[in-house]
């Protein structure tokens, strides 16, 4: 039986204030229902996400600002930065883990810049609501094998798409210099490109 995660609870202490900040962001508000005072639920969704996250009055147990290694993924961290930044989240540079794999926790280890070789899953950003919940922005821009049904291969947005392409047209250019000439059935070597690359698989020469 699948059993797909639907959504994110997130503690908040001002429903108003934490709406404002996530649609801010450009996340879309799916539902803002109140049946009394003290019972209030506010669901939006993260650009591309399959997942929600919701948030209001007596929808959860938990303190304020206590949700923390919230992970968004993101096909371009220097572009998610810039787009953070400009929306008024307040980000933090973007960094790398000293270990050179999963980041720790909080702060400990962190290391300035995206990770040197730019491997995918190695570059991060972080960011707070104004509660204190902490964002984790992950750069995935290949898939590890096995995560990915490479027979149902999918691009959550335009934007995902558009650099699916544009990492595409470089290899392409590097396969017509080694093959010494132009390929006219460029668009069939595009979609095995990518749809490998999602995939986690060997790229094709």
């Amino acid at each position: 039986m699948d059993m797909k995660l639907e959504v994110v609870v997130v503690p908040v202490s001002d429903v108003d204030r934490a709406r404002d900040f996530y649609t801010a962001l450009g996340w879309r508000l799916d539902a803002d229902i109140a049946t009394g005072e003290t019972f209030r639920v506010v669901q939006v969704t993260p650009p591309g996400s399959p997942a929600s996250v919701i948030f209001g009055t007596s929808v959860t147990a938990q303190a304020p600002g206590t949700a923390q290694g919230l992970h968004l993924i993101v096909a371009d961290i220097d572009g998610a930065h810039d787009e953070l930044k400009r929306l008024g989240a307040d980000p933090s540079e973007v960094f790398h883990d000293a270990g050179g794999i999963f980041h720790h926790a909080g702060t400990d280890a962190r290391v300035p810049g995206a990770d040197p070789a730019r491997h995918s899953y190695g570059s991060f950003l972080s960011f707070s609501d104004p509660d204190g919940n902490g964002w984790v922005l992950q750069e995935v821009t290949t898939r590890l094998p096995g995560r990915v049904d490479p027979a149902a291969t999918t691009f959550a947005s335009t934007t995902d798409l558009a650099g699916a392409l544009r990492r595409a047209a470089a290899a392409h250019g590097e396969h017509e210099a080694r093959i010494g000439a132009a390929d006219p059935d460029w668009p069939a070597w595009y979609a095995d490109y990518m749809v490998r690359e999602q995939a986690g698989t060997d790229l094709p020469a």
